[in-house]
């Protein structure tokens, strides 16, 4: 007799079922969900137009429009819905998004209406205006009630969103459900046609197979062990298992093998990790975290956290966590042996297969450097208004105390039009030297400056021509020490603008009588290198100055840069400039010894 596959006679009449009823359900729960959704939008709009009406009755009281309409733009911008008011004769106040003077009147539209009745109205139609199809909610807005008499109704407050955003949300929800049924109908089927094995010896033998799947035993195969007896099913099924073993040992090698990658990135990662289970002790972390602890990372494991973690805010963020098990996202403050660290920490749950609140995941992002960078921000923005404000006051001050005088004193009048004129000389000086900043930043990262392989010499020769004549006002002597076979890869104007700074600086805080002295020579690390030194013999700089002597209106001595007419950029143009040479600039000072500033950039030795 034919051997009659199984499947046709039980498969065909389940899957229909399934299909039927699965079907209903999701058609059922589509619409319901669609339902939810445009409750929870309109609860959601509701809830934002109660939160602006107070404002919004306070404006149309005061007969504010102005006030009226901005507010709307702002609020609306924030909160991403459409906002508008109405009167109640249907003209519209305030639109957050169209012009309220040229849009028609409303008093005829649905949820108009219903709100003059002083009910909620709520519509899902399409716009005139934004010519779109739009949710809308509308409120009442009521003015002053008397003691007896209800309070009357001033206009409508209508929020509103695209209804583009609600056909995508539901188009998603949708697909989702689509996907999760072809899933469910697959399975569904497959149990199917699990359940219409008949036969008992060779499921019994399929069973002890199994065992020792589960087991890791994936040597043994199935399809030798079926006799001519068996129905074709079960013959096929026998070979499905044993293609499972086959692909279950593959994922098996591939599980054991990501699972030594993922132990690799987490051992490599910059972020710190680190994982606390509920008793609050250490499950593992990453290098990075063991290096930030300054702690062994194996000695580490098992320990509460109390003992490797010295912070006491980190601390409390883990008992919350673990108490509430709701994520939480900080910054705290680490102090270790390099000073304060500034760590953004991310603090996640993580669920066991039982969706249960299990362990905690702990990653601190280090954005010290951030913040150092925000720092420097804030500070170029208070240093350059301080700076242009100063002379600008001081001109403003004399101007009008001139035109207060009109005139008459004639000898302080030009004394004061001297000052006003240094003044403006010095504000002029710190806007070309701010201009001179920006074009060197952008043709150097451009890559528009030339540069040239030279004979280094001349261009230190200029350099100090051109500030001869300061040096001789303050009985300042100038020395030259530059081989004329050192040659440097540079721009000659740039170069020169460099060591003229340099040596204005040595000149300013020198004293009179002292020697700055200029020389260049091959770095003995680099042959390929040129440091050229500028030394003074003056006051000197404190050592806390120097991390921060390059940036821009920075000042060691603030009182007495000011005093000299200095711009506080000099030295941030010499920084500048270094580096478009692909080169470094470092100082080495000491209070009352002088100091001495090293340029280093590309050169060579040639024969002149």
């Amino acid at each position: 007799m034919r051997q009659k596959k199984l499947i046709w006679q039980i498969f065909p009449a389940n899957l229909l079922i399934i299909l039927v009823t699965m079907g209903g359900f999701t058609w059922y729960g589509a619409i319901a969900l669609k339902d939810f959704y445009l409750h929870e939008l309109d609860t959601d709009l509701a809830d934002r137009a109660h939160l602006v009406r107070t404002t919004v009755n306070e404006y149309m009281g005061e007969e504010s429009y102005s006030k009226l309409k901005k507010f709307c733009v702002i609020s609306g911008k924030e909160s991403a819905t459409r906002i508008t008011v109405i009167d109640p004769a249907g003209k519209v106040l305030a639109d957050s998004d169209e012009d309220a003077e040229t849009m028609e009147n409303h008093r005829d539209r649905p949820e108009i209406i219903e709100a003059m009745h002083g009910n909620v109205g709520k519509s899902l139609r399409f716009s005139r205006t934004l010519r779109t199809r739009m949710f809308y909610v509308a409120i009442p807005l009521p003015g002053s009630a008397g003691k007896e008499e209800p309070a009357e109704i001033i206009g409508v407050l209508r929020m509103s969103v695209p209804a583009t955003a609600i056909d995508a949300t539901l188009q998603s929800i949708r697909m989702k459900i689509g996907i999760g049924l072809a899933v469910v109908i697959l399975f569904a089927a497959a149990v199917a046609l699990l359940v219409s094995r008949n036969i008992s010896r060779p499921l019994e033998q399929m069973k002890r197979g199994a065992e020792r799947l589960s087991q890791g035993d994936f040597s043994r195969r199935m399809s030798g062990l079926q006799n001519k007896s068996a129905s074709l099913e079960v013959a096929a099924l026998a070979f499905s298992m044993d293609r499972m073993a086959e692909q279950l040992e593959e994922r098996f090698k591939t599980i054991v093998s990501q699972r030594n990658e993922l132990e690799t990135v987490f051992s490599c990662m910059v972020e710190s990790v680190l994982t606390v289970d509920r008793n609050e002790r250490v499950i593992n972390l990453n290098k990075a975290a063991a290096h930030l602890f300054e702690i062994d990372r194996e000695k580490a494991k098992g320990k509460l956290v109390q003992e490797i973690v010295r912070n006491v805010p980190l601390q409390k963020q883990i008992a919350n966590i673990l108490e509430t098990g709701e994520p939480r996202e900080d910054e705290i403050v680490l102090q270790n042996a390099d000073g304060e660290r500034f760590l953004q920490t991310n603090l996640v749950v993580l669920h066991d297969g039982k969706n249960q609140s299990g362990d905690v995941l702990v990653v601190m992002n280090d954005v010290t450097k951030l913040r150092h960078l925000e720092n420097m921000r804030r500070d170029f923005v208070a240093n350059v208004s301080h700076e242009l404000r100063t002379p600008i006051t001081s001109i403003r001050g004399y101007v009008e105390t001139l035109l207060d005088e009109k005139l008459e004193d004639r000898e302080n009048g030009v004394k004061f039009l001297e000052i006003v004129l240094r003044q403006s000389d010095r504000l002029n000086a710190i806007i070309e030297d701010l201009l001179s900043l920006s074009r060197i930043e952008q043709e150097a990262e451009s890559r528009e400056i030339p540069l040239t392989e030279g004979c280094l010499r001349p261009v230190l020769e200029a350099a100090i021509q051109t500030c001869r004549i300061k040096a001789d006002q303050q009985d300042i002597h100038i020395s030259l020490d530059c081989p004329g076979e050192i040659w440097g890869v540079m721009n000659d104007t740039l170069l020169e603008q460099a060591v003229v700074n340099l040596l204005v600086n040595g000149i300013t805080y020198g004293g009179k009588g002292s020697t700055v002295a200029v020389s260049a020579e091959i770095s003995g690390q680099d042959k390929n290198k040129v440091l050229i030194r500028v030394r003074d013999t003056g006051i000197g700089i404190g050592r806390e100055h120097l991390p921060r002597l390059f940036e821009r209106f920075y000042r060691s001595d603030k009182a007495r840069s000011r005093k000299v007419g200095g711009t506080g950029l000099g030295l941030a143009i010499v920084k500048h400039i270094v580096q478009a040479h692909g080169g470094s600039v470092e100082v080495q000072s000491r209070e009352g010894h002088g100091a001495t500033f090293t340029l280093s950039i590309s050169g060579m030795v040639r024969a002149s």
